[in-house]
């Protein structure tokens, strides 16, 4: 959730985002463009990505340079990497445009595994689909890994559902002995592709598999609006908020895997009042939303493990 306001970056920005050290800002317009922002007000970059709005920016993990993902309107991604050629300014240059077929390209979510860079993508008929990049240095060579819907028993097949949005989270924690792991949740006509569920990656098979699904059984069907996977530093599970129209769950994921192969799972918590963006803070302590009221929360749990609306913050950024 970006600190400076879409409002703030011009009257055609639809979406913006932070890069990973929260010094430069990618902005993407209703007509197509995407700016990107320093330190300073006026745009240090500009350039036509695509001819319809852009719907979502996301950057690249920083070991692969300058690069973001741009989602479309028209349900096609491209990607674009900032270079310096010839002792020339440096210029955003494509490098990749990804097609939707049939259907769009809903979202997209980068995440790195053993040094390797996956890229997590959601499609309006449920479709999840799991690319790696095959070079480093090279951001147009990319290989499908895994296509999959988002169902607890990968043998059965629903369809395919209409689908307006999904949220993704890949698990922020690199430790080199955990297998890849990423949350998601949909937004669509079929209860069985909604809620969030949590894929981790089998090295052993070299798949992809349901981990657990997030979601009391009375609310399993609800369409999820976001998804956010909190950072770890030293906690003995794993925290998860998932936003949907009954309000923002927190659970707690255990660490270790029970007899039958899955982790332990809790809802410690249930925050009215927002069904819009989440995120957390760099120490997983604190949820940031937003809704349809126009506010930011914030939400904190106390020593006592009881979670609590912590500031309430106008589109101003002043506090109520």
């Amino acid at each position: 959730m970006a600190e400076r306001r879409v409002a703030e970056l011009g009257p055609g920005a639809a979406c913006c985002g932070w890069n990973h050290c929260g010094r430069r800002l990618a902005s993407g317009a209703v007509d197509g463009s995407v700016s990107v922002y320093d330190s300073h007000p006026s745009p240090s970059s500009k350039w036509q990505a695509h001819e319809q709005a852009i719907v979502n920016v996301v950057w690249l993990p920083p070991e692969y340079g300058d690069a973001v993902a741009c989602a479309c309107a028209d349900g096609t991604l491209s990607l674009w990497e900032e270079v310096a050629e010839d002792d020339q300014l440096p210029a955003w240059r494509k490098r990749k445009v990804f097609e939707g077929g049939n259907c769009r390209i809903l979202n997209v979510h980068f995440g790195l595994h053993l040094g390797s860079l996956k890229m997590v993508t959601t499609y309006s008929d449920g479709q999840i689909k799991i690319f790696e990049l095959l070079d480093s240095l090279e951001l147009d060579k990319w290989q499908l890994q895994a296509d999959f819907q988002n169902v607890m028993d990968p043998v059965s097949r629903f369809g395919k559902p209409a689908c307006t949005s999904a949220s993704i989270a890949w698990n922020p924690r690199r430790s080199v002995s955990q297998q890849a792991s990423f949350a998601i949740g949909f937004n669509s006509d079929s209860p069985h592709f909604n809620s969030c569920k949590i894929w981790e990656f089998e090295e052993a098979h070299q798949r992809w598999l349901p981990l657990v699904e997030l979601g009391l059984p009375e609310d399993k069907g609800d369409r999820v609006c976001a998804v956010a996977w909190a950072p770890n530093i030293g906690r003995p599970y794993e925290i998860i908020a998932v936003a949907t129209t009954k309000g923002i769950a927190i659970w707690h994921i255990g660490l270790n895997t029970n007899s039958d192969g899955r982790p332990s799972t809790e809802n410690v918590a249930l925050l009215s009042g927002h069904d819009g963006e989440l995120e957390w803070d760099m120490g997983g302590m604190t949820l940031a939303s937003t809704g349809g009221d126009g506010m930011v929360k914030l939400w904190q749990a106390n020593l006592d493990g009881v979670w609590h609306e912590q500031a309430v913050l106008d589109c101003s950024g002043s506090r109520v």
